[in-house]
């Protein structure tokens, strides 16, 4: 089984939980309608809030979220392997995790992955994000394997990271899956470059699933879900603002075809840094 059809849902999640779920649902209906076996929604699939204090409110524990059963039920039904981007979910720390679920054909949840790397930034003109004020991170890298091949688990922000999916890559994943809530100004900037390099680095496929336009919490996310070959080609785009789906049809052969060509995975050398202080 080395070829499959693959879907990003693309999003513009609101406040309403029950809300989202509905969209996501009807979007992942249809992107199976269409052939897909493993579809993939984007980060905050079911809730999008800047406020600490609204959060909280809405999100619960993990054991009583009330989209996961929904998911698993969908998956089953429709026989397709389902990525949830993320969902919000409360911990004992007092904080949330940023969730990612991979959910199999028979509706069962194979795994989970925590959001390691905490956005936390000022990009200017008062925009300003902290996560780590209502998120806790995860400490653990998460490759599913599957049938047709190793699937390595991500979400938005662990992007900027090289060395997490190299760590994946070399584990054995051939799919790296990076969902996302990316602002407007720094997909402008960095989206399409940092999602090919991740592809290119790795010789592995690259499925983003993205947010896209104005949300009800006030922020502006930039879309354009992205599905990647492992040589850097762009397969399929989504447009910016536009809830929907893209779709694809990949060839897991070409992970060992452009990996092959450019060997990189087995070229890391022990360095030492050497530090000259000209002050």
């Amino acid at each position: 089984m080395t070829k499959l059809k693959i879907a990003c849902v693309q999003m513009r999640s609101s406040r309403d939980m029950a809300e989202n779920i509905e969209t996501a649902s009807r979007l992942i209906e249809q992107a199976a309608a269409e052939g897909a076996t493993l579809i993939s929604t984007p980060e905050m699939t079911t809730l999008l809030e800047r406020s600490a204090k609204s959060l909280f409110e809405i999100a619960t524990d993990f054991a009583n979220d009330p989209s996961i059963p929904v998911f698993k039920a969908l998956a089953k039904r429709l026989k397709v392997w389902l990525h949830i981007g993320s969902v919000p979910v409360l911990t004992d720390g007092g904080k949330c995790a940023n969730r990612a679920l991979f959910i199999s054909p028979d509706g069962e949840l194979l795994a989970h992955y925590d959001k390691i790397h905490m956005f936390d930034v000022e990009l200017g003109g008062g925009e300003a994000y902290r996560e780590s004020r209502s998120y806790k991170p995860g400490d653990r890298a998460v490759m599913v394997k599957t049938p047709f091949g190793g699937v390595g688990l991500s979400i938005c922000y662990d992007l900027r990271f090289a060395h997490l999916y190299r760590t994946l890559a070399k584990a054995g994943a051939d799919i790296l899956m990076i969902p996302a809530a990316f602002t407007k100004v720094t997909g402008q900037a960095h989206w399409h470059v940092l999602l090919r390099a991740r592809a290119i680095e790795t010789g592995c496929f690259v499925v983003a699933a993205a947010q896209g336009g104005l949300h009800a919490d006030g922020r502006e996310t930039f879309g354009h879900s992205l599905i990647i070959a492992p040589w850097g080609e762009v397969l399929a785009e989504a447009e910016h603002a536009k809830p929907g789906i893209i779709c694809a049809e990949i060839d897991l052969e070409e992970v060992a075809r452009a990996r092959g060509r450019v060997p990189a995975l087995t070229h890391d050398r022990e360095i030492t840094l050497d530090v000259i202080d000209a002050l």
